[in-house]
């Protein structure tokens, strides 16, 4: 989980620390997670760019470099702030599953992860008022349950999957598949927040 800063103005200083943060996503659950470790964000400027994987993309540089666009693409309405941005994504093997919109996509999801191991990675990128940007990624693995064509139905029926990377949300009826998790919880929900807190700690002012 190496940091690969991507500094846009080699050798300036550093500034002080910021006195504020926008969060570059409009999931509840990240803000939800943010609040869990005392922090509120200052605004919320969801990003608009195109989440397509690019060709032969693999799991972990996809999630990075989505993060990263994120982040970028808003810090130019925020120059004095720190923008965070992230992205999750669920993978078997080197195949990225996709966020369910519609129940026959949620279907195949769950079908795909029923009985066995997969990796939830999460892409967090940093900018920083000086034009630098820190971005990293934190992989969890979960291990389903064979899921039953009960289990499925019930769980299609909930409504829960829709939106969700991989069809499934840990932290609400889907924990009921889950049968080993090696790694952040938080990061399987959507922040790994070891990561995001060291982050802030370093470069947000504490009020």
């Amino acid at each position: 989980m190496s940091v690969r800063p991507h500094d846009a103005h080699a050798g300036a200083p550093e500034n002080p620390k910021a006195t504020s943060l926008v969060l570059a996503s409009a999931s509840p659950r990240r803000r939800d997670l943010l609040a869990q470790i005392g922090v509120t964000p200052s605004a919320v400027a969801p990003a608009d760019i195109d989440e397509t994987p690019q060709k032969d993309e693999l799991p972990k540089p996809h999630a990075e470099r989505l993060a990263r666009e994120k982040a970028a693409a808003v810090a130019g309405e925020h120059a004095q702030a720190l923008v965070l941005a992230a992205d999750t994504v669920v993978a078997c093997g080197k195949r990225i599953l996709p966020k369910a919109e519609d129940e026959a996509t949620a279907r195949a999801c769950l079908r795909m992860l029923s009985g066995r191991r997969h990796t939830v990675i999460t892409g967090i990128s940093l900018a920083l008022p000086t034009g630098r940007q820190l971005t990293k990624s934190v992989s969890t693995t979960v291990a389903f349950k064979v899921l039953s064509a009960a289990d499925i139905d019930r769980y299609i029926a909930s409504g829960e999957w829709h939106g969700k990377a991989g069809g499934y949300a840990i932290q609400g009826l889907g924990a009921l598949f889950v049968r080993f998790i090696s790694g952040s919880y938080s990061n399987v929900v959507g922040l790994p927040l070891f990561e995001v807190g060291g982050w802030l700690e370093a470069h947000l002012e504490q009020k």
